[in-house]
């Protein structure tokens, strides 16, 4: 089978950030491919920093002396490697030049800079930025979740009129209830890095207090997830490239939206509400408030989820894509026998590996609820 010849370097991950000029062309193959804002160099060298383990390496693929495609991966079992995968981040942690597909990637290194491999896994992958293909005798792709989108044109007005009757009821009917209680609602937007922290606080004070807390995952500003948005945002606002959509009930904070965006493009990363107010729809009401502000601002042309999408999504956005796994094996048997083993099993695995190449992480985005009263 024919794929691109690259030649490669297997660096320590660190390089990544020590080594001159490796963060610049990083960049550059972001902005060819889809210029995500948390892809970026310094998004991904904070996440390595935080969430890394110290076993991840920095593999860097050249064709005539230009750099072509640049991967962060761990192992993952014996002669097994992925992507590196953090949960905070929503796709896979690698960028390549617009042409290169993902298989041609994980075939070259599978045989090249990975010693002997059996196996490589590119998790969590975008078909908007990378076409899913027919699977091969020695790939396999697999469905991770469905995300949604919205695709910001035209006027509010329109937009809003073509969401379901029983949404825009109920926004109506809980900002009447909100006027007759004498509750003034405010939607303030963050964007200066000095903003930030005081943000991640009061997200962690929501946060704290709902059904993430019983779990362990929620955000504070002194854990490892908080000191991770607090860095993320505050080095994107020095870009003009965070917002954070907090809402308020008589200054008080009810709900916050963590995004980040680059040229056209809005992603929330991060939302939580007040659960103890749920009957007022916090969630809903700033949603419908950001959605309102962009559509008039006509600045962002696209804003992204890029969680699971869930039921509350479908009363915003009708689009929806499925984001993927491909696993390429060293030869076309090892597929084979893992797809038999799969079948096998009792239960699904957690990891991608060559026996089940499907990871299992903890979306970003939190569920929203809207009341039903």
């Amino acid at each position: 089978m024919q794929f691109p010849i690259f030649q490669w370097q297997n660096l320590p991950a660190d390089k990544l950030q020590q080594t001159e000029g490796l963060m610049d062309e990083w960049d550059r193959l972001n902005a060819a491919r889809a210029n995500l804002p948390f892809m970026t160099a310094t998004a991904v060298q904070l996440a390595l920093t935080i969430f890394g383990s110290g076993s991840e390496r920095l593999l860097v693929a050249k064709q005539s002396n230009t750099i072509v495609a640049m991967l962060l991966v761990v192992p993952d079992g014996t002669f097994q490697w992925r992507t590196f995968q953090p949960s905070q981040l929503p796709l896979g942690v690698w960028v390549a030049a617009s042409a290169l597909t993902a298989a041609d990637i994980s075939r070259s290194l599978i045989k090249g800079p990975l010693g002997f491999c059996l196996g490589f896994s590119m998790t969590q992958v975008d078909p908007l930025l990378t076409p899913r293909e027919q699977d091969q005798a020695d790939t396999k792709h697999l469905d991770y979740i469905d995300t949604g989108w919205i695709d910001v044109a035209g006027t509010f007005e329109d937009y809003w009129a073509a969401r379901g009757k029983n949404l825009r009821q109920n926004m109506r009917k809980q900002r009447n209830k909100l006027a007759a209680e004498g509750i003034v609602t405010c939607m303030r937007v963050l964007t200066s890095p000095e903003e930030m922290s005081g943000a991640i606080a009061r997200y962690g004070v929501l946060e704290s207090s709902g059904w993430k807390a019983s779990e362990g995952t929620a955000i504070h500003p002194d854990n490892p997830q908080g000191q991770f948005y607090i860095q993320l945002l505050q080095n994107a606002a020095k870009q003009d490239g965070a917002v954070v959509y907090e809402y308020l009930f008589n200054e008080k904070t009810v709900a916050l939206n963590l995004c980040i965006q680059r040229q056209e493009t809005l992603v929330i990363l991060k939302t939580t509400y007040d659960e103890t107010i749920q009957a007022y729809s916090p969630a809903f009401l700033l949603s419908q408030d950001i959605a309102e502000q962009i559509f008039g601002q006509g600045k962002i042309k696209r804003l992204e989820y890029y969680g699971r999408m869930m039921e509350w999504h479908t009363r915003w956005t009708e689009n929806k894509r499925t984001l993927y796994h491909l696993t390429c094996y060293r030869w076309g048997w090892l597929k084979s026998l893992a797809e038999r083993r799969q079948k096998k099993a009792e239960h699904a695995t957690t990891t991608p590996s060559l026996m089940a190449a499907a990871p299992v992480t903890t979306p970003t985005v939190a569920p929203q609820q809207e009341s039903s009263s």
